[in-house]
């Protein structure tokens, strides 16, 4: 299912308010002659302390943010005029984020389906003749390979003479595509299962020369693995949560040191798009093999959760922290990896405001590598604003 059709609205959890707590318990438990009297004692009592505390609480000023953990957003490119410093109609429903060390940002146009360049001050690359690459299927992640030898592929004008692929596209269609340059199209080289939905891509080496690419299959409810050869190498039981509940599965994926980090999103009625809502959401660590390291987060704070990025030493009260980007509500919340696991530590907030920073669809979240790519201290985000109508390419910075 392509995200250009026509969507439902997205359905929305509401948190039912908590019952009243009688500190001593059920009234039901005085049970004995005589204790009516101290029945409607307890209970004008309790009633008495709870409107006294909840006057308290609303007459209390606020309290204080914690120190630091306020960021700025720096919208950089957007397809409506004005909203940016750029305007760039190709960036519609702006999804997948990567770069190599040294090439500007390369963003999968989901609505659009193109890939389009930019440095990190958002400059449509390279100049004068910015390059715009057809990436067919309603494109999502995106990684660089530029193995030597592996995901070999052609061109659009000499298909058969193959080269090493640059940039490599998952797409809704549940075709792979890839890019190595002398066209302007990324042309197919594998394909998943019946009904395949790729919704995120990630690449990796277990070992020296022997690279894989990740995909997550979000009608199927699996991530496929493609080896060097664009050969589907997907092995046995991997990449399975048996504590994970049915309805959901895997949205976002990406790789992060020797590990992946594996979203969860519960899918709606036909299994081919997310359906948001606050505490609809899981995180996994997963080994290169596909073998389960430990749960990561669950529900809470999360909400379709997608983007995955590991926050440096330099980024203030989230310094080394998991970052994770909500796709349901557009918040970005810090785990801290502890001896015991992962610890959620906070929302990002924003400067202006002083509340949680929110970004209207938020989809892929990547810290710069100097360069033509930013400050390693900057994280980059794209988004999809408006129901995936629009598109967005920016910064967050500290401060």
């Amino acid at each position: 299912m392509s995200r250009s059709h026509d969507r439902d609205h997205r359905k929305v959890v509401h948190e039912e308010t908590a019952p009243l707590f009688l500190p001593y318990g059920p009234l039901s438990a005085l049970d004995t002659e005589g204790d009516e009297v101290m029945r409607r004692w307890i209970l004008r009592s309790t009633l008495v302390a709870t409107v006294s505390s909840l006057a308290l609480a609303a007459a209390a000023p606020l309290p204080a943010a914690p120190p630091g953990g306020t960021y700025t957003v720096t919208p950089l490119v957007s397809d409506v005029a004005g909203a940016a410093a750029v305007t760039d109609p190709h960036l519609v429903n702006a999804w997948g984020l990567t770069r190599s060390a040294t090439s500007p940002w390369w963003v999968a146009d989901n609505g659009t389906d193109l890939s389009t360049l930019y440095n990190a001050a958002g400059v449509p690359q390279p100049q004068p003749q910015p390059l715009v690459v057809g990436v067919d299927g309603g494109p999502t992640g995106v990684v660089f390979a530029g193995i030597p030898g592996q995901f070999q592929v052609g061109t659009t004008v000499t298909p058969t003479a193959l080269g090493t692929a640059n940039f490599i596209f998952a797409s809704e269609d549940g075709m792979i595509r890839a890019w190595r340059g002398g066209s302007t199209a990324a042309l197919v080289t594998a394909h998943g299962g019946p009904g395949a939905i790729y919704k995120g891509l990630a690449i990796a080496q277990p070992t020296p020369g022997n690279p894989l690419l990740y995909a997550a299959d979000f009608h199927n409810a699996r991530v496929d693995v493609f080896n060097g050869a664009w050969q589907n190498v997907t092995p046995a039981d991997s990449f399975v949560d048996p504590m994970l509940p049915g309805g959901y599965a895997p949205f976002g994926i990406q790789t992060i040191g020797s590990r992946l980090f594996v979203s969860y999103a519960k899918q709606d009625a036909e299994a081919a798009d997310e359906v948001a809502g606050e505490g609809r959401g899981f995180v996994d660590a997963y080994d290169l093999g596909g073998h389960l390291l430990a749960r990561v987060a669950q529900h809470g704070q999360l909400n379709a959760p997608w983007g995955l990025a590991m926050a440096p030493a330099s980024f203030d009260r989230f310094a080394g922290d998991l970052l994770v980007g909500n796709f349901g509500d557009g918040q970005i919340n810090a785990y801290e990896e502890t001896a015991s696991g992962f610890e959620h530590r906070g929302t990002l907030r924003d400067s202006t405001t002083g509340g949680k920073l929110v970004i209207d669809g938020l989809w892929a979240l990547e810290f710069g590598n100097a360069g033509s790519n930013g400050n390693p201290d900057t994280l980059f985000f794209t988004a999809g604003p408006d129901d995936e109508s629009h598109g967005l390419f920016g910064t967050i910075t500290t401060g």
